[in-house]
């Protein structure tokens, strides 16, 4: 079986740093994609949960800043509807669909991709739309480890695209206004920030392992994750809690607490010890 380590440096065959924002590039990258005229054609791969967000932020942007849903994307193809339906209902006229993000990648009048599938594709998707040229905006986190992370950067280096990562309070705008006031001294000298994020989940129950639904594209769901049955508990929203796709809560919901932490203490430097604990709490681990 092919580590994703090994898969990683496979596909970048040897080879600009990422960005920190919220959904939509800069008006700088704007004009770096393609001239400030011109129609961004851009695909969303992954339509479903976090998907409908991009689907929805990318259509607001259709008419001042010329963007079009050329292609939407996704490994299964009951989500398609719904995604085509709310790009129709929102003037966004009707995106090709696809569940092979390769097509996406060889479509030239495709600019830039929009990511929101599973953590454990941000890095290889990433890389492989980097290579095929095309400017990448990327859920968080950025990767589902520090190794794939800097491969990320390699590769838009490389390829001279632009990568932005989506931290949305980079874009709220009364969270931009509290960070300003903390920079200017508000609050006086800031030397400490914590985050702090509490959100009760439900067990999601068990269930045996069983055949794929076949709108399903399921190995290429799993992608470079190791090869596993297909389990309804182990797939949409639930991947978030299995190593082999997810990062569980401190990938989740730890990008925004970080992030906001660290740009409040106006800190870009990496830290040179971290701490963790957890643990399964108010559920049995037996069901979850």
């Amino acid at each position: 079986m092919t580590e994703r380590r090994d898969f990683i440096k496979t596909t970048l065959k040897g080879s600009a740093g990422l960005m920190i924002g919220g959904l939509g590039f800069s008006a700088k990258s704007y004009a770096s994609i393609i001239g400030s005229n011109e129609r961004i054609n851009l695909a969303v791969i992954g339509v479903r949960g976090q998907g409908g967000t991009h689907i929805n932020s990318w259509c607001k942007l259709k008419d001042n800043r010329n963007v079009q849903i050329r292609t939407l994307c996704d490994t299964d193809e009951q989500e398609w509807a719904k995604a085509l339906k709310s790009v129709a209902d929102q003037g966004g006229g009707t995106p090709t669909t696809t569940w092979d993000m390769n097509k996406v990648f060889a479509d030239k009048e495709i600019h830039a991709v929009s990511f929101a599938v599973p953590n454990h594709w941000h890095a290889l998707g990433t890389i492989l739309a980097c290579q095929a040229g095309k400017h990448v905006y990327v859920e968080k986190p950025a990767s589902h480890n520090v190794f794939e992370g800097r491969k990320m950067v390699e590769a838009a280096r490389k390829y001279k695209v632009r990568v932005q990562v989506g931290f949305q309070n980079r874009s709220i705008s009364n969270v931009i206004e509290a960070i300003k006031l903390l920079h200017e001294g508000g609050i006086g000298d800031v030397y400490m920030a914590r985050g702090l994020c509490y959100k009760p989940r439900a067990s999601f129950g068990i269930a045996k392992d069983s055949v794929a639904p076949a709108a399903l594209h399921y190995e290429r769901w799993l992608g470079p994750a190791p090869m596993r049955p297909y389990n309804e508990k182990r797939v949409h929203y639930n991947w978030h809690w299995h190593w082999d796709t997810g990062n569980g809560d401190t990938g989740n919901q730890g990008p925004h607490q970080f992030d906001v932490a660290r740009w409040g203490l106006n800190k870009n430097e990496h830290p040179v010890s971290v701490m963790s604990m957890g643990g399964i709490y108010g559920i049995n681990p037996a069901e979850c």
